[in-house]
């Protein structure tokens, strides 16, 4: 639980920086101004999507004449973001025009009554009929059905290793590994040959967020058997406990720590690692093996704060495989992000018409092909051009096939962090693979109630 302290003090930060960036929620601004709030991680120092974001303003702002675009970026740990961001949308006076949200997050908010329906704004656009059926999905409302924000892009998640490294240690490239234990034993034979490199990492605890969840736990517990009914039974609309392949994945995330294939527990979680990784260690060629996402390539670019050309050489890809190598072999996870309206935003309007712009054919295929991320409009993802602007667009796009998203419930956000707890537990070797999913268990018990949890069959 978030202790009062923490909670007073991202209360007085997002006060603070609402009061010194109003928009047009906000008293005495201008009915042409839209204030458009987003997310800068944690001490990063890639300014990717804010140079992005300025772009696009000066292009809006020159074909609307008197009008103004407020960029407000806030700086925090992911977990923190979706707190202020709550924060600022209570009220008329401190909440943004456009914000963006994550899509796991979105009928959470909905529930909250934090975010406007968008259905009257896209049956007048066009271009809606763009976007795949999955992508609309992701931002559509549980409980109403009604489109609650645009797609920006969506992503994969795969394993990056460095071919390099790999070789050395004795491990044929290209790597695909058919099965977990594929994975742990290469983990161990660059333990053994390589001293100084950490074999690989995988993100844990509740410091890393959706980083943990997904790239850490759900890549795993998506793997088992179960598949689809790993953790919500859409069927029967139940939480899984106790399931076999609930306690399975964290004996993987026990494995990895305890026979020390990853990084110092102190490392992994910390509240900035993924940066870390990203910009440190693998460019640096200290980390064999990263269970990562497609957006990779974005710390390496020549645009980055730490330009990195001889990725493409040195860094492969690779499917993870499921559990024991069934069927269909590979598993992933994608996720994504997208633009909202705020339900007590001041200047709705004119936040959809920037929000057009920047969706646009062209924008969106120039924003996907920049921050490497997945397109969610059909005629993005089909286009060569986006397909050859990184090298790995085409493997990660092909994910896309054998990819899980997680549960589009206001709930999720609760499972998440309990699955957060559960493996920062295994991690750090304070409870055994048994108590840390028993505990699980009952916190999501709690969450979501005991009739609506069942008890899974792997």
């Amino acid at each position: 639980m978030r202790s009062k302290l923490a909670l007073v003090t991202i209360l007085t930060a997002a006060t603070a920086l609402t009061a010194t960036a109003c928009g047009s929620g906000s008293s005495g601004s201008s009915a042409k101004t839209v204030k458009v709030v987003y997310w800068q991680n944690l001490n990063s120092s890639n300014k990717l999507q804010a140079n992005y974001l300025a772009s696009m303003v000066k292009e809006f702002t020159a074909a609307n004449p008197g009008t103004t675009v407020k960029l407000v970026p806030v700086t925090a740990s992911e977990n923190d973001y979706y707190t202020k961001i709550q924060l600022m949308m209570r009220s008329p006076s401190t909440a943004p025009d456009l914000v963006y949200e994550d899509t796991a997050l979105i009928n959470s908010d909905i529930a909250g009554g934090y975010l406007k329906p968008l259905d009257a704004y896209t049956a007048k656009w066009a271009d809606w009929s763009q976007y795949a059926t999955a992508a609309k999905g992701a931002v559509t409302g549980a409980a109403d059905g009604k489109v609650y924000g645009v797609p920006d892009n969506t992503d994969t998640r795969g394993i990056w290793y460095n071919k390099t490294l790999l070789a050395k240690a004795g491990i044929s490239v290209p790597w695909q590994p058919k099965t977990w234990a594929d994975v742990l034993a290469a983990a161990r034979k660059i333990k053994a040959r390589l001293p100084g490199v950490t074999p690989m990492n995988l993100y844990t605890g509740t410091a890393g967020g959706e980083a943990s969840s997904m790239q850490g736990f759900e890549m795993l517990l998506y793997g088992t058997p179960a598949g689809d009914k790993s953790l919500y039974d859409a069927s029967r609309k139940k939480w899984v406990v106790g399931s076999q392949g609930f306690k399975d994945a964290l004996t993987f995330v026990h494995t990895v720590f305890s026979e020390k294939l990853g990084p110092s527990v102190d490392q992994a979680l910390g509240a900035n690692f993924g940066t870390t990784v990203g910009t440190e260690l693998i460019p640096e060629g200290k980390l064999a093996i990263d269970i990562d996402g497609s957006w990779m390539p974005n710390n390496w670019g020549s645009t980055s704060a730490k330009p990195w050309s001889a990725w493409e050489s040195t860094m492969g890809t690779a499917a993870m495989p499921t559990q024991n190598g069934q069927a269909p072999g590979k598993t992933s996870m994608s996720g994504g992000w997208a633009w909202s309206i705020p339900a007590k935003a001041g200047n709705a309007d004119l936040a959809w018409k920037f929000l057009e712009s920047l969706q646009t054919r062209t924008n969106s295929a120039k924003w996907n092909a920049l921050n490497a991320t997945i397109a969610t409009r059909t005629d993005v993802a089909t286009d060569p051009t986006y397909l050859k602007a990184v090298p790995t667009n085409e493997f990660f796009t092909a994910l896309v096939a054998d990819t899980h998203y997680r549960p589009g419930l206001p709930a999720y956000n609760q499972v998440s962090t309990a699955i957060q707890k559960a493996m920062e537990s295994v991690t750090t070797g304070q409870a055994s693979v048994d108590k840390a999913a028993a505990t699980y268990d009952s916190d999501v018990a709690a969450a979501v109630g005991d009739d609506k949890t069942v008890k899974g069959t792997s």
